[in-house]
C-alpha cells in the first residue's frame, strides 16, 4: 500500500483505536471514500455509512478529537494525495488493503517467533496438563474450538470451554479436580468481561494460564502467566485474525513436541479414519 495514498493515511489514523462495530463501519466508509472524506459533513458521512449523525460525532471523539469538525480539519491536512501516489498511480481497494494488513501482521509474528523460547515453554505447559481446558468466548470461540479439535488428536483429554454463563466456573473447577495444571485461552476483541473473570478464577484455583491475545496490553494480560501476542486486522467491519490462528497452530506443534506419544496417536487416528471411511481422497 502506498504510504502517501489517502486511504493509507486514513488507515493509519484508525489503527491502534478500539472502535465499536458502528465506528468501524464509519471508518470503513471513509477509507472507501478516502478522496472525499475531508470534505464530507457529519450528516453526509452518516448517510453514506448508514449510521446516525451522533455516531459520527462519537467516532471523532473516539479517535481523540474534540468533535467531527476537528477530525475533518485534520483530514484536510493529511489525506490529500501526495506527488508520490500521483506519479506511481498505485492504488489498492479496501479488500486488498485488508489482505496486505494481514500480511504485515504475519510478518510481525514471524519476527516475534525468532525467539522460540516462549512458545516452547507454552507447549510444555499445555502438554503437561491432564486434562487441558481451552477457553475462548464470543469472537474467540472459533479459535478455541479449532485448537481443541486438533489438540484432541494428540492430547488424551482436551476440554473446550467456548460458552459463558454460570457453569463456566464449574467446568474450570471440574478440570482442576481432574488434575489440570494449565489453561489455554484465546482472547480477541471485543474482550468479554466473562473471559477476564474466568482467567482470574482459573489462576485463583492454581491453574497456569497461557493466553493468545491481540496485544500484550489486552485486558486479559494481568490474569495470564504467559501471554503470546498476535496482531489482528481491523480494516474491515469485523476483525481479521490470521495471526492468532497461525499462532495457535504453532502452539499445537510445540505441544506435540512435549507429548512423546503424539506421533503414535496421529498414526492411530489415521488408521481408524481409513477403516471408517471418514475422508474422501
Amino acid at each position: 500500500m502506498s504510504g502517501s495514498s489517502p486511504a493509507a493515511r486514513l488507515q493509519r489514523l484508525f489503527e491502534g483505536h478500539r472502535l465499536t462495530p458502528t465506528q468501524r463501519r464509519i471508518a470503513h466508509c471513509m477509507v472507501r471514500r478516502a478522496a472525499d472524506a475531508p470534505f464530507l459533513s457529519s450528516v453526509e458521512l452518516a448517510e453514506l455509512a448508514g449510521v446516525s449523525q451522533p455516531s459520527v460525532t462519537r467516532f471523532a471523539v473516539a479517535l481523540g478529537f474534540d468533535g467531527y469538525p476537528a477530525l475533518r480539519r485534520h483530514l484536510r491536512e493529511v489525506a490529500p494525495a501526495g506527488p508520490e501516489q500521483e506519479e506511481t498511480g498505485e492504488r489498492y481497494n479496501e479488500y486488498q488493503q485488508a489482505v496486505r494488513a494481514e500480511i504485515e501482521n504475519l510478518q510481525h509474528l514471524s519476527d516475534v517467533l525468532a525467539d522460540p523460547a516462549p512458545v516452547e515453554r507454552a507447549g510444555r505447559l499445555l502438554a503437561g496438563s491432564r486434562p487441558l481446558p481451552v477457553l475462548g468466548l464470543r469472537a474467540a470461540s472459533s479459535q478455541a474450538r479449532g485448537f481443541g479439535y486438533f489438540a484432541a488428536k494428540v492430547h488424551p483429554d482436551v476440554r473446550v470451554l467456548d460458552e459463558g454463563g454460570s457453569m463456566l466456573a464449574d467446568r474450570i473447577d471440574s478440570a482442576r479436580r481432574a488434575g489440570a495444571t494449565a489453561l489455554m485461552c484465546f482472547a480477541l476483541p471485543r474482550h468479554p468481561k466473562e473471559s477476564v473473570d474466568a482467567l482470574a478464577y482459573a489462576r485463583d484455583q492454581g491453574l497456569t494460564v497461557v493466553t493468545v491475545a491481540d496485544s500484550a496490553f489486552a485486558p486479559v494480560a494481568k490474569h495470564s502467566d504467559l501471554l503470546l501476542p498476535a496482531a489482528i486486522g481491523s480494516g474491515l467491519s469485523f476483525d481479521t485474525v490470521c495471526a492468532p490462528m497461525l499462532l495457535g497452530r504453532v502452539l499445537l506443534e510445540a505441544m506435540c513436541d512435549g507429548l512423546p506419544d503424539a506421533q503414535a496417536r496421529l498414526e492411530e487416528f489415521d488408521v481408524r479414519a481409513a477403516a471408517r471411511g471418514l475422508f474422501v481422497e
